[in-house]
C-alpha cells in the first residue's frame, strides 16, 4: 500500500489576499496547518470522505489554519484520497486564504516535468497560494534526489529570485529528506505521527545541512506533522484515540480497513499483538481536551524547534473530526475570520459547510 504513511518514510482568491505566512508570530504563537487523509469511516463511502475533505477546508478556510494538504493513497480501504493534485486544485477553487497542496505527491510514481507542470499551473491560477509537498515513496526511490533537483530546476527555483510558483515541501519521517531539504534549500516537514524518535535529530540534520551547504543564504523552513484528536472532555477523546488506534492496529497486522466507529472500538475484543501495536502507536497520537492538546504541541514544537504544526486527524465520522479542529482554532486562539462552524451529530452525514 502507498499513501501517507509511505509518503513520509516509506484564502482570498488571489496574491494579494493570499495569508501571509511571512508575518511574525507573537511569542508563544503557533502556526497551525491541517494535512487531510480523507479518512473512510465504516459505513461512509470514499466519495463521502472526499466530501467531507471539501467541507473540512472551507472551515479551516475561515478558521485561521495556515495551509491545507491533502494525501495521495492508493489501494486503500481507508483513505480515498488518490489523486491529491485533483482535490487540490477543487479546495482552491472552493477556498478564498488557506494556502493548498500536497502531503505529498509521491513522486516516484511519476516524471518529475509532469509534477512540475501541473502545480506550475495551478500556482498561474491560485498565486502565492500553492505547496508541492513531495514524498519518496510510490517507486524505485534510489533517482528521488536527481528527480527533486528536475522538479525545483522545471520550476525554475534554484533561478536568480526564485520564480512565482509553488512553495515546494520535502516530507519525511527520518533524516534522508530532511538532509536533501537542507542541501537544496527547500521547505522539511518531519512525520512525527509515523515515527516520533528521530524527529529532532532530523531537524538538526535539516538545519545543519542548510547551514553547510548555503551559509548565509537563508533557507527552507520547517514544520511537525502530528496526528491530533480532541474533545470537550477527556472522555471523549479516550474513545476518539482508542478508535484510531485498534485501526492503526490493525493495518500494521495486515488488516487494512475503514475507521471504525467509537461503539466499533468500544466492543472490540483486543487481541495480544493489537495491543501491543496500539501501546506503540499512542506515543504517536496526541490526545486529550483541548488544553492537554495545547500543552502538548506547544511542547513538541519548542522541542523540534519549529513554529508550525501541520494537524492530521483521523476520526470514523467527519462531524467529530470538524469538531476537533475547531476547538484546536479556539484554544491556540489562531486569527480567523467568521464564526465556528457548527458540527453535525456524531453518525450523521458528512459535514457540508
Amino acid at each position: 500500500m502507498s499513501g501517507v504513511s509511505d509518503v513520509y518514510g516509506t484564502g482570498e482568491q488571489n496574491q494579494a489576499l493570499a495569508m501571509d505566512e511571512g508575518q511574525p508570530l507573537g511569542a508563544g504563537r503557533l502556526r497551525l496547518s491541517v494535512l487531510d487523509q480523507s479518512p473512510i469511516g465504516e459505513g461512509f463511502s470514499a466519495a463521502q470522505a472526499l466530501g467531507a475533505s471539501v467541507a473540512l477546508a472551507q472551515a479551516a478556510d475561515e478558521l485561521g489554519y495556515t495551509r491545507y494538504w491533502v494525501a495521495e493513497h492508493h489501494h486503500s480501504p481507508g483513505f480515498a484520497g488518490t489523486a491529491p493534485e485533483i482535490l487540490a486544485g477543487a479546495l482552491l477553487e472552493r477556498t478564498r486564504r488557506l494556502r493548498i497542496g500536497t502531503g505529498g505527491v509521491l513522486l516516484p510514481r511519476y516524471e518529475a516535468v509532469k509534477v512540475a507542470e501541473v502545480f506550475q499551473v495551478l500556482a498561474s491560477l491560485h498565486p502565492g497560494r500553492v505547496d508541492l509537498g513531495i514524498g519518496r515513496a510510490g517507486g524505485p526511490a534510489a533517482q528521488f534526489p536527481q528527480q527533486v533537483a528536475q522538479v525545483r530546476e522545471f520550476l525554475g527555483l534554484d533561478g536568480p529570485g526564485g520564480a512565482a510558483g509553488p512553495d515546494m515541501w520535502l516530507l519525511g519521517a527520518g533524516t534522508r529528506s530532511a538532509q536533501l531539504a537542507g542541501r537544496l534549500g527547500t521547505n522539511f516537514a518531519f512525520a512525527h505521527f509515523l515515527a516520533p524518535a528521530p524527529g529532532v535529530t532530523a531537524m538538526e540534520t535539516f538545519r545543519n545541512e542548510q547551514s553547510a551547504v548555503r551559509p548565509g543564504a537563508g533557507g527552507g523552513r520547517a514544520a511537525l506533522a502530528v496526528r491530533v484528536v480532541t474533545a470537550e472532555s477527556a472522555a471523549e477523546a479516550e474513545d476518539l484515540a482508542q478508535s484510531v488506534l485498534l485501526w492503526r492496529s490493525r493495518k500494521d497486522l495486515g488488516l487494512d480497513l475503514p475507521l471504525p466507529s467509537v461503539r466499533t472500538a468500544r466492543s472490540h475484543r483486543w487481541s495480544g499483538h493489537e495491543l501491543e501495536r496500539a501501546a506503540v502507536n499512542r506515543r504517536s497520537l496526541v490526545f486529550g481536551t483541548p488544553e492537554q492538546v495545547h500543552a502538548r504541541l506547544t511542547r513538541l514544537a519548542a522541542e523540534h524547534g519549529v513554529s508550525e504544526v501541520v494537524v492530521n486527524t483521523l476520526t470514523h465520522d467527519p462531524a467529530d473530526r470538524l469538531r476537533s479542529y475547531q476547538l484546536l482554532a479556539q484554544v491556540f486562539d489562531l486569527p480567523r475570520e467568521g464564526a465556528l462552524v457548527p458540527a453535525a451529530p456524531v453518525g450523521g452525514e458528512p459535514v457540508v459547510v
